[in-house]
């Protein structure tokens, strides 16, 4: 009789384990998704019907598919293309909608005063802390952190982040770009041109303003964790840009094996010069102002400002992963945006005219100064934000687990915000600033906006500023007959199959 009592027990203990995970999959699979359907509809908002587990997933990927599939015309509609599922669920369902990535709902918003307040409340709308884990190894840092981790780092950082102290990083960016000029000006010294791919000498040359600004005397060690990112970059695009499979990540296969062979790696490197040059700091030696140097003395100061307790300041961990971040958001950024601008210029031969009289007549042949152009095409392509708790938002009521998606790509080309030529390449709407041309509006956020816009906006600006200058200064240029236009999006906005252009030396 025990043991028949002690069997049901178990067996009872079974079937409630079983029914609780039954009841949880459910739950998240069906209940929780369904409802928030329900409570987005009665507030007027449109979407596609929810479906189990998949949720929008085959239409995104179709859709998708079919944007990357051919390339189009220069003078085309980039939107289509760059966020094809955004553009196509505005379109479809209205300017603030809903759409389904599985099981997760996304509330797509054009609202500018809802963007504002969205942007502007970030302890309430935090980013999403779910991201395929694949991609922490890249992205950790500040951008990752929330609340008050968020808050120090950003205290800390920002010093090294001052217009002022930028400024004297111009003559080892000078360097770099000199560097990359002089590779062009020996490939053309025979016919006085040449053709070439322009994207990855960008991408090494942002590269290497990175490694110059931030590690001045360690410069050489910074191109090296710089080739170890861009390596480890390229084999996480495959996971990042499909479904990532639970615990994939923990599998021996000979990626992953890289990959955290590269970590390693990249940790030791970087750990090793920031203990060095935070030893030199301690022992009072002269410090460097590169970014690394700022960093560390800002966050050697805001450690003793507050009696030199470890919690108010940075651990080297810490630095290490700030470090990782300097090269993969400006890097990556920058590269982005000059190869747009050079793209764009060497369409539009009367802007690049005009834009090289006014470098010559600023500068002649000297080296430039901070002021100069302005954003063409935005690197960033979609900000997410994701609220834990029921959320007001204006006349809405968004229910937990929501995603917002703000996108400045549909923003900085909506007909309803720049009037009927909103697609067309006019650099003149941003004649009086910015501020006039977007009537005091946020609906020109290429780096974000509010308490966490980009930290590393003006850097990106000032590099991009200098290398235009001195690329109009030495060349002309126009697009190759080989150039295929194909924007599209991988951390940021690319040419997909490169940017073939056909350089004239001056």
């Amino acid at each position: 009789m025990a043991e028949i009592l002690h069997q049901t027990v178990a067996l009872c203990s079974v079937l409630i384990v079983i029914l609780t995970v039954a009841w949880r999959v459910v739950d998240w699979a069906w209940i929780r998704p369904k409802e928030t359907e329900r409570r987005l509809r009665r507030q007027g908002l449109r979407g596609n019907p929810y479906r189990p587990f998949i949720g929008d997933a085959k239409e995104l990927i179709k859709i998708t598919k079919e944007a990357l599939s051919k390339p189009i015309d220069i003078s085309d509609d980039v939107v289509p293309r760059i966020v094809p599922f955004l553009h196509h669920t505005v379109n479809k369902h209205g300017r603030d909608s809903f759409a389904w990535v599985g099981t997760r709902p996304w509330l797509i918003l054009m609202d500018l005063e809802s963007v504002k307040e969205v942007l502007t409340k970030y302890d309430e709308y935090q980013k999403p802390n779910d991201i395929n884990p694949i991609l922490r190894l890249l992205v950790q840092g500040l951008l990752a952190h929330e609340g008050e981790k968020w808050a120090k780092h950003r205290k800390v950082i920002s010093p090294a982040f001052h217009m002022e102290k930028l400024k004297g990083m111009i003559p080892a960016m000078h360097l770099s770009c000199s560097e990359m000029l002089r590779k062009w000006e020996e490939m053309a010294s025979v016919k006085g041109s040449v053709e070439l791919d322009v994207l990855p000498f960008l991408e090494n040359l942002t590269g290497d303003m990175i490694s110059r600004a931030a590690f001045s005397s360690s410069y050489e060690e910074g191109r090296k964790i710089f080739h170890l990112l861009t390596e480890q970059t390229v084999l996480a695009m495959p996971f990042v840009q499909s479904v990532y499979i639970p615990g994939w990540r923990f599998l021996p296969t000979k990626t992953n094996r890289r990959m955290k062979g590269l970590s390693k790696e990249i940790e030791a490197l970087l750990t090793g010069i920031i203990e060095r040059r935070k030893r030199a700091l301690e022992a009072g030696e002269t410090k460097k102002d590169d970014l690394l140097g700022l960093l560390l003395e800002s966050n050697q100061k805001e450690m003793a400002e507050n009696g030199n307790n470890n919690e108010t300041g940075l651990t080297i961990q810490e630095v290490v992963q700030e470090c990782k971040l300097f090269y993969l958001a400006g890097q990556e950024t920058t590269a982005s945006l000059l190869v747009w601008t050079l793209v764009l210029l060497g369409k539009h031969q009367n802007w690049q005219e005009s834009a090289r009289r006014e470098v010559l007549q600023a500068f002649g042949d000297n080296i430039p100064d901070f002021e100069g152009l302005k954003i063409l095409y935005s690197p960033s392509f979609m900000l997410m934000r994701k609220v834990s708790k029921e959320t007001r938002l204006k006349n809405l009521l968004i229910p937990p687990g929501t995603e917002i998606i703000v996108s400045p790509t549909l923003l900085h080309q909506d007909c309803q915000l720049w009037g009927n030529h909103a697609k067309e390449f006019k650099p003149e709407r941003f004649s009086e600033g910015v501020y006039a041309a977007t009537k005091g509006q946020i609906s020109y956020i290429p780096f974000s906006w509010g308490p966490r816009i980009c930290i590393g906006q003006n850097f990106a600006l000032m590099e991009a500023k200098l290398a235009m200058t001195m690329i109009l200064q030495r060349f002309s240029f126009h697009l190759s007959p080989a150039y295929v236009h194909a924007p599209y999006t991988v951390l940021s906005l690319k040419p997909q199959h490169g940017a073939n252009m056909i350089l004239y030396r001056l």
